[in-house]
């Protein structure tokens, strides 16, 4: 199934963008007129995040989002071959220097990022990297198909210095790192919807109220790491700017939290100028604060779940 899989989708990235996007169209047409793929969810997180905008406007973004959504699985699957010539054309890094800065002066580098734009493409910031000791760590959630597993690790280890790093191997990873000497850049997706026992925090994100995960604000912490947020923008199609913004250099010196606190209202303010590059797919919002308080305590920075009176008795 890999084998067939990943013969499809590098025939697919061999075409050129222009017919990359002909067939993106295609697809939009199949996933958003006739399959209807999450449309429910995509438009009660578009109502609920811009309450402001008239049914009208939430159906252009809505529109706008599932043509992009197109583009980006593409888009991903065009860098199994894609050119150095084509992707400094494509993904323009505007300031790779506030990293390689903190390199030479001997801190590692924590990135912090959304789903937004296309953060595949996020993942080859390392193109510009003059050392080839110098590595990005492109931690990730293991697939629950194998074959699209073994096929996006396959994406990921043809990015210039990329090493692909299973979430739960990142703290393993950074430690080895730091130990043999080797500056890293490690990108942190920090937006999706966290376990119930990874709950510690609630922050007002896109006019509701959104649990969120903190554990790689602690592993920044830990690891004394800089801290940059990293902002896509899409001037047109196909075409992709990548902004560092620093957080701190000094994590340890912020209040515990601060760092997530920064980054969801940066993130915040990104959405909000082109929302249609956001994963609305996502069911961000499953999750409810008075679910939560029902269910949950938080004891010494650990989740527990509340005892049931009926099972005391």
């Amino acid at each position: 199934m890999y084998y067939l899989l990943y013969g499809i989708c590098y025939l697919i990235s061999l075409l050129p963008f222009r017919a990359l996007y002909v067939l993106s169209d295609g697809i939009y047409l199949i996933i958003y007129r006739l399959v209807g793929y999450r449309k429910k969810v995509v438009h009660k997180n578009l109502a609920n995040s811009f309450p402001e905008k008239s049914e009208e406007e939430l159906r252009e973004i809505e529109r706008k989002f599932y043509h992009w959504l197109c583009d980006y699985f593409l888009e991903a699957i065009k860098l199994l071959s894609i050119s150095k010539k084509q992707l400094d054309k494509h993904f323009i890094l505007t300031n790779p220097e506030v990293i390689t800065d903190c390199f030479k002066e001997g801190q590692s580098v924590g990135t912090i990022l959304g789903h937004y734009c296309n953060w595949e493409w996020l993942s080859c910031v390392g193109k510009d990297f003059d050392n080839e000791n110098w590595k990005v760590g492109l931690v990730y959630h293991p697939l629950n198909s194998p074959a699209s597993d073994r096929l996006f690790r396959k994406v990921r280890s043809s990015i210039p210095n990329g090493v692909p790093i299973p979430k739960k191997d990142t703290l393993r990873y950074l430690v080895e790192y730091k130990r043999e000497g080797i500056m890293s850049i490690f990108g942190y997706v920090y937006d999706q919807a966290p376990k119930w026992e990874n709950i510690h925090l609630w922050l007002p994100f896109m006019n509701q109220d959104t649990p969120v995960f903190t554990g790689a604000e602690r592993i920044m912490r830990k690891m004394n790491n800089a801290v940059f947020y990293v902002e896509m923008s899409r001037p047109r199609r196909g075409y992709y700017t990548c902004t560092y913004h620093l957080i701190t250099k000094d994590p340890k010196s912020l209040p515990e939290y601060e760092i997530t606190k920064r980054f969801f209202k940066m993130l915040e303010q990104t959405i909000r100028s082109h929302p249609e590059y956001y994963l609305w797919t996502h069911n961000r919002w499953k999750r409810t604060h008075e679910e939560f308080d029902q269910l949950f305590v938080v004891e010494n920075g650990k989740v527990l779940k509340k005892k049931d009176p009926q099972e005391e008795k």
